[in-house]
């Protein structure tokens, strides 16, 4: 399996939700889509854990 990294090419601010859907395998409209909707819903801490995986990941 590979590793999940930033996508560099194709990131919009750091690339963690591109990166994320090379990793799954998935649309990154559907990664970003699904994101925005979990920000505008409140589930969990999703910005937070936007700004921890774009710090961390390579």
């Amino acid at each position: 399996m590979n590793k999940l990294t930033l996508d560099k090419e194709n990131k919009k601010i750091w690339g963690v939700c591109s990166g994320f859907a090379n990793w799954a395998g998935i649309d990154t409209g559907l990664v970003r889509l699904g994101f925005v909707i979990a920000a505008l819903v409140g589930v969990g801490s999703p910005i937070l854990i936007y700004l921890v995986l774009g710090l961390i990941l390579d």
